[in-house]
């Protein structure tokens, strides 16, 4: 569900050259390995040092002529401030961190685009992707739902409450895991059932 929507909103395809830079363990490595595998895209492996050292990494990305690149706005950051007028060709993708809405304007302005995302891991990495145009708040909005994702915003009582109103987010739909291994009781605590989609769905 991830990767095809992606697909979609990227545009990729087999002529796209995509960097593989986060480490295994974190789950944003799961779209930066299956986007080249479902697309035919070429996958550019970054070696983890080249993270540590922007120069290194600019020169990867040069070197390999990278189309498809998402990090942190932490690493962003970096590279804005090496190669601000080196990132044209790339279709940038920023998430993980809070994205602050001035680094979110320059990097939409010196790529070809840019698409923020927001999600847990126990949502399978993103829940929510927002194209980023002129930025003109103070923050960048978590945008809307990937496909088959539900999101919604709920009291105490998980109620959904009214517009302006401050509630908590919840997320429902395809992405959401069973659970955390062999620990039932935290997986009863934080996936509740879902009183507004399909019977047996968890939130």
């Amino acid at each position: 569900n991830l990767v095809l929507a992606l697909r979609e909103q990227l545009a990729v395809g087999a002529a796209d050259r995509v960097l593989a830079a986060a480490p295994a363990g974190f789950d944003m490595s799961q779209p930066e390995l299956w986007l080249p595998l479902v697309t035919g895209a070429t996958m550019v492996l970054a070696d983890q040092g080249a993270l540590r050292e922007p120069d290194e990494l600019s020169a990867l990305l040069d070197r390999h002529k990278v189309t498809v690149m998402q990090a942190t706005p932490s690493l962003w950051q970096t590279l804005m401030a090496r190669r601000p007028d080196r990132l044209r060709h790339i279709r940038a993708v920023i998430g993980g961190e809070a994205v602050p809405a001035e680094l979110a304007g320059a990097l939409s302005d010196r790529t070809a685009s840019l698409l923020a995302c927001y999600g847990p891991t126990e949502t399978t990495v993103w829940s929510t992707t927002h194209p980023v145009g002129r930025v003109t708040g103070a923050t960048v909005p978590l945008g809307r739902p990937l496909w088959n994702t539900r999101c919604y915003v709920l009291d105490t009582r998980l109620q959904p409450v009214p517009p302006g109103t401050t509630g908590e987010l919840y997320l429902a739909g395809a992405g959401v895991a069973t659970g955390y291994l062999h620990r039932p009781g935290l997986t009863a605590t934080r996936f509740v059932p879902d009183p507004f989609g399909p019977g047996g769905q968890r939130m």
